[in-house]
C-alpha cells in the first residue's frame, strides 16, 4: 500500500494544508522554523501510529484560538477529522480484495478523539433504492398471487417488503443492514418464483447481486484496514543512551516517572528490541548462581544467561546488516564494522567494533552516525515486524552532520525509502538534491489565521520557505560552473528537467548517450542564458547555449554578446531537432504526444481533440487556453515522475528521434 496524498486540519497551528501529494519513494518537506513542518508529521503518524504513541489529546492538540469551541460544545471532537490521507493498492492489497475492488484507492481519516474512519474512492457505486424499486415491484407482482394460493389469507411478499422499505428514498443506498434484511427477504422470495419463468428467475438474481455489492466493499474495507502501514515518527530526540542503568530505568518505567521522556524513548525501544523488559534483564543481572549440587537451577540459570546472550547478539547482527546497507563511509575506511550491544550486571552499552578490533562507546561515535543507530533501533522497535511496510516520518535527519556529509547522506535516505516509503523535514539545502525539485513539498504559515500550508508545487508567498532550495541550487551551479569543462546552458529548470530525463530514457535504451561530462545548467530565463555563457566561457570552458525556438530564444539567440562569446555553432535552437509542424517549437513540442497524455491524466487538461486538429500551434500555446491556472512547471515536474516509471518505448518514435537528434547535436557541439 503506497500512500498517495495526505490533508491535516484542525492541529496546533494547522487549520487546513489543504491535500498535497506524497511520491513513491520519499518526500521533502522545507519551510522556515515555526511554519508547522513536525505538526504535519506528528499528524500524519496518527493515522496508524505505533501502540505506545501519544494520542490525540483535543486540550493540547486543537488549535488553541478555537479552543473555545470544544469547551462550548460547539465543536464534538468525534466529528473533527484531523488527518486523513488516500492510499494507492500494490499487488498484494489487491489480492487480498475481492476482484471488483482491485482498482480502488483506499482512504482513512483520523478523528480529534482518536476514532478512524475509511472509504473506497473510484469503488463500484453501491446501488440505490431508485434503481432496483421497479424490479421489486414486478417481482412481488410475479410471487404475490402464488404465496396467496400457497397460504390463502396469509401475510404477502409485498406487505414484507413494505415493512423493510419503510423510510426509504430513491437515493437510499443498498448497504449494511438494509442489504442484509433485502437479501433475506429475496431468499424468502426464492421458492415462491416460477424457476421455468426465465424473466422472473433474472430479475432475482440482478436484485441479489444488488443485494450483496454491500459485501465486496465491507470486505475490501476490512482487508484494507489491516494492511495500513505503520507510520514511524524519528527525530533527533529518540536517542539510545550508550550507557543504560537496568535497574534505574526499571523503577522510572514502574513509576512511570522518566528523567526525559524523548530521550528515555529510545532506551526503551531498545530493551524492546531485544526482547526484554529493563526489570528482566535488571533480575537477571542481581541473580546469583545456584549451588553446584543443584543441576536443575544450574541448568536453568545457565538457559537465562544464553538466552539474554543470544537476543543481543541477533539484535547485534541485525543492526549491524541494516547500518552497513545504508551508511557508506569513504572508501579505505571500515567505520562501524560490527556493532554490538552488551549485558553486564545492572548496565546495558552499546559499542562499535572497528577495523582494528577496539571497541568504541557509541557515544564516542560521529553525531550522524549515533542518529542512524538510534533511528533503526526505533524503527525496528515501533515497526513490529511490519517495518517492510513501514512509512517513515523523519524530522530534520542528520542535523548534526557537516554540510559535504549531508550529501552523502542524502543517497543513504534514498537507500531507506527504496524500501520504505519516507517522508523528512529539513532546513539544510545538501538534503535537497539539484535534481530532487519535483519531491520538495513547502510548508509555509504567513498568517496565523489560515494556518499552515502545504504546497505540492514549488511555490510559497513566504521567501524563507525557499531559502533551501534557492541555496541547493544555488550551490550545485557553484560547483558546476567552475568543474566541468563542457558546458550546456538551458533556458531554465523546466528546460533542465525535460533533457535529464528524456536523455535517461534514451541511455537506458541504449539510442544515445548524452556525453557525461557535460553540465547542465538552467538559466532562470531566456535572457539570462548570456550571463552564464559569458562567465563560463571566461574561465575557458566549452559552452553551448540551447534556446527554445519561440519569440524569447529569438531574441536571445540575437544578443550581440551571446554571438560573439559562442559564435553560431555554440547556439542550439529547439527547431534544429523537431521535425513538425509547429513554426516555432519549445522544447515541450519536442514531446508533444506523451505530453498531451500526461496533461490529461495527471492535470486534468485534455487537448487531445485540439491538439490533433491544430498540429501547427504550440502545445504550451494549447494548454494555457484550455487552463488558465496551467503551470510549465508542473507538467515538466510530471513528466519527471512519468519518466520514472516508463521507457523509451512509451516516447513515440518521432519524440524518440527529435531528441537523439538534440543529444546528438549537443554531443557534437561539446566535443
Amino acid at each position: 500500500m503506497r500512500l498517495q496524498k495526505a490533508r491535516v486540519t484542525n492541529y496546533r497551528g494547522i487549520i487546513d494544508t489543504g491535500w498535497f501529494e506524497i511520491e513513491k519513494a520519499k518526500t521533502i518537506m522545507v519551510g522556515p522554523n515555526e511554519a508547522g513542518k513536525t505538526a504535519v508529521l506528528q499528524a500524519l503518524q496518527q493515522i496508524n501510529p505505533p501502540p505506545e504513541a501519544a494520542k490525540f489529546d483535543a486540550l493540547r492538540d486543537y488549535p488553541r484560538s478555537n479552543y473555545n469551541d470544544i469547551t462550548t460544545q460547539r465543536v464534538d471532537p468525534k466529528g473533527v477529522t484531523v488527518v486523513q490521507v488516500e492510499f494507492e493498492l500494490d499487488d498484494g492489497d489487491r489480492a487480498a480484495v475481492p476482484e471488483s475492488m482491485r482498482n480502488v484507492r483506499y482512504a482513512f481519516g483520523r478523528r480529534l478523539d482518536n476514532t478512524g474512519w475509511h472509504a473506497l474512492r473510484d469503488a463500484p457505486a453501491l446501488p440505490t433504492y431508485s434503481a432496483i424499486s421497479k424490479d421489486l415491484a414486478r417481482l412481488c407482482a410475479h410471487i404475490d398471487p402464488r404465496a396467496e394460493a400457497a397460504t390463502p389469507g396469509g401475510p404477502t411478499p409485498s406487505a414484507g417488503l413494505a415493512a423493510i422499505t419503510n423510510g426509504w428514498v430513491p437515493t437510499t443506498i443498498i448497504e449494511g443492514q438494509r442489504a442484509v434484511a433485502l437479501k433475506g427477504w429475496l431468499d424468502t422470495a426464492l421458492v415462491l418464483v416460477d424457476e421455468s419463468n426465465e424473466i422472473e428467475e433474472k430479475r432475482l438474481d440482478g436484485l441479489s447481486l444488488s443485494a450483496t455489492a454491500h459485501l465486496d466493499h465491507a470486505t475490501a474495507l476490512k482487508a484494507l484496514e489491516s494492511r495500513i502501514p505503520v507510520f514511524v515518527l524519528f527525530n533527533n530526540y529518540f536517542r539510545v543512551k550508550p550507557l543504560i542503568q537496568l535497574d534505574h530505568l526499571a523503577q522510572r518505567l514502574a513509576s512511570n516517572v522518566l528523567d526525559d521522556d524523548q530521550y528515555d524513548y529510545g532506551n526503551v525501544c531498545l530493551l524492546k528490541l531485544l526482547g526484554f523488559t529493563a526489570q528482566q534483564l535488571s533480575d537477571l543481572g542481581k541473580a546469583a548462581a545456584p549451588p553446584a549440587n543443584n543441576p536443575a537451577a544450574l541448568q536453568t540459570y545457565r538457559d537465562q544467561l544464553d538466552m539474554r546472550s543470544y537476543q543481543l547478539n541477533a539484535a547485534s547482527v541485525q543492526l549491524t546488516n541494516e547500518i552497513r546497507s545504508v551508511w557508506r563511509p569513504r572508501e579505505g575506511r571500515a567505520e562501524a564494522d560490527n556493532l554490538r550491544i552488551q549485558a553486564d550486571g545492572q548496565y546495558v552499552k552499546v559499542v562499535v567494533e572497528d577495523e582494528l578490533g577496539a571497541q568504541i562507546e557509541l557515544h564516542q561515535r560521529s553525531e550522524g552516525f549515533q542518529w542512524l543507530v538510534s533511528f533503526f533501533v526505533v524503527f525496528f522497535a515501533e515497526a513490529a515486524g511490519k517495518h517492510k511496510n513501514a512509512i517513515l516520518l523523519l524530522d530534520e535527519p542528520g542535523l548534526s552532520l557537516h554540510g559535504l556529509k549531508q550529501r552523502e547522506f542524502r543517497s543513504t535516505i534514498s537507500r531507506l525509502s527504496e524500501g520504505n516509503q519516507t517522508i523528512y523535514t529539513t532546513h539544510s539545502p545538501f538534503l535537497v538534491g539539484p535534481d530532487e525539485l519535483d519531491l520538495v513539498r513547502v510548508v509555509e504559515m504567513t498568517d496565523r489565521k489560515a494556518g499552515t500550508k502545504v504546497h505540492t508545487t514549488v511555490a510559497s508567498g513566504d521567501p524563507a520557505a525557499l531559502l533551501p532550495l534557492q541555496e541547493a541550487l544555488g550551490y550545485d551551479l557553484a560547483q558546476s560552473l567552475f568543474t566541468q569543462e563542457r558546458n550546456l546552458v538551458l533556458e531554465g529548470l523546466t528546460d533542465y528537467w525535460y533533457v535529464e530525463a528524456t536523455a535517461a530514457l534514451l541511455r537506458e535504451a541504449k539510442l544515445v548517450q548524452l556525453n557525461e561530462k557535460i553540465a547542465l545548467i538552467p538559466a532562470a530565463s531566456a535572457g539570462k542564458v548570456v550571463y552564464y555563457a559569458t562567465i563560463l566561457y571566461a574561465q575557458n570552458f566549452k559552452v553551448v547555449a540551447l534556446l527554445d525556438s519561440d519569440s524569447a530564444g529569438d531574441q536571445a539567440a540575437r544578443q550581440d554578446t551571446l554571438v560573439h562569446t559562442l559564435g553560431n555553432r555554440g547556439i542550439l535552437r529547439t527547431k534544429d531537432a523537431y521535425s513538425g509542424t509547429v513554426a516555432k517549437p519549445e522544447i515541450e513540442d519536442l514531446l508533444r504526444d506523451t505530453l498531451v497524455k500526461i496533461a490529461k491524466d495527471a492535470l486534468s487538461i485534455d487537448v487531445s481533440v485540439a491538439a490533433e486538429a491544430q498540429p501547427n500551434r504550440p502545445i504550451i500555446d494549447l494548454l494555457e487556453s484550455a487552463d488558465s491556472s496551467f503551470s510549465k512547471y508542473k507538467l515538466a515536474k510530471e513528466y519527471v515522475r512519468w519518466s520514472r516509471d516508463h521507457t523509451s518505448d512509451d516516447l513515440t518514435d518521432v519524440e524518440r528521434d527529435q531528441f537523439k537528434v538534440l543529444i546528438e547535436k549537443i554531443n557534437k557541439a561539446l566535443k
